[in-house]
């Protein structure tokens, strides 16, 4: 059995990649990269000595994935990072594991994907289409559908406070969320890309701690010494404070100063989505497919510390 994984070089599927390792060797397994240079030498190094066969590929480039994906039985294929062309992306990762007669595709899809009160969050029609595509060609798979990554606001928003005069805001406001590690969330697609769980079906992978985000603006207070002030704002209010810091609006934006690869419209839609509840759901499908218990934010938060400890700026910082 082979197994591939793509975006090898990603902070999510990069986790999914040294699971796999660990669990079946490195002669069993595929990994895609979108750019090799973003790998570093020495775990470039360790993956081809272990037995790893390595491409590069991307999901615009139809041959290179073909390629890639030539012998594999068993696929990870995880969402690309931009919003809006996903669709056509992954219908072309898909259709490649198809032709290339791979057997099962696990794809990391997004809580809510074909729920029509989810439907409005900048990012959930991606993830709709692809599910929707995924259905219509009658090939086993299963959605890993993750809820948000407490690991975005232990770093991505630390960062923010530290470049606003330690005002750490979010649209939001008092709502709460079950947020999933993404060491979580990657051994969920692990047991998924193994076999575990069943074909043609979504799993809903949150935490298990219900969580506000001025708790964890609290936690991160707590934990480095920071004074931050968590300001629950409105929309408007979150775009502005957003592209002060050189974050723009809207994918088509201007990101040459943003220190972080998402929109505004990405991010407010997100929080916004907690603050209406939308994220406050209770599952044991983490459990069903990995046998064990979801991690907490303090069980991680200081895994994040080198954020304000070495007062990180830019997104490719963080680790």
């Amino acid at each position: 059995m082979r197994y591939i994984v793509t975006g090898a070089d990603g902070k999510l599927a990069g986790r999914i990649a040294e699971n796999m390792i660990q669990e079946v060797g490195g002669e069993n397994l595929i990994f895609t990269c979108w750019n090799l240079n973003f790998v570093p030498k020495e775990k470039l190094e360790r993956w081809k000595k272990s037995g790893v066969e390595v491409f590069e590929a991307n999901y615009d480039d139809i041959d290179s994935l073909n390629t890639a994906f030539k012998g594999g039985n068993r696929i990870y294929i995880v969402s690309g990072l931009e919003v809006g062309k996903r669709i056509q992306q992954h219908t072309n990762a898909i259709n490649a594991a198809i032709n290339q007669g791979v057997e099962h595709i696990t794809y990391s899809s997004f809580i809510g994907a074909t729920q029509p009160e989810y439907a409005h969050l900048d990012v959930t029609p991606d993830h709709t289409g692809t599910e929707l595509y995924l259905q219509s060609t009658g090939h086993p798979y299963t959605a890993v559908r993750n809820s948000l990554y407490i690991e975005n606001y232990l770093t991505m928003y630390p960062m923010f406070a530290m470049m606003a005069d330690n005002i750490w805001a979010s649209s939001a406001m008092e709502g709460r969320a079950t947020l999933i590690a993404k060491d979580d969330a990657a051994a969920a697609a692990t047991a998924s890309l193994l076999g575990k769980g069943e074909d043609f079906r979504a799993y809903n992978i949150f935490g298990r701690e219900s969580v506000s985000i001025r708790e964890l603006c609290e936690l991160v207070n707590e934990v480095s010494g920071m004074n931050f002030t968590y300001q629950g704002i409105d929309e408007e209010a979150y775009f502005q404070y957003l592209e002060k810091l050189h974050v723009p609006r809207h994918i088509t934006g201007d990101f040459s100063r943003s220190p972080i690869p998402f929109s505004g419209d990405d991010i407010v839609s997100n929080d916004a989505s907690i603050r209406d509840g939308l994220l406050d759901v209770a599952s044991d499908d983490f459990e069903i497919l990995t046998g064990r218990k979801p991690q907490t934010a303090r069980d991680i938060v200081m895994d994040s510390a080198y954020v304000w400890e070495n007062k990180v700026t830019n997104w490719k910082q963080m680790r």
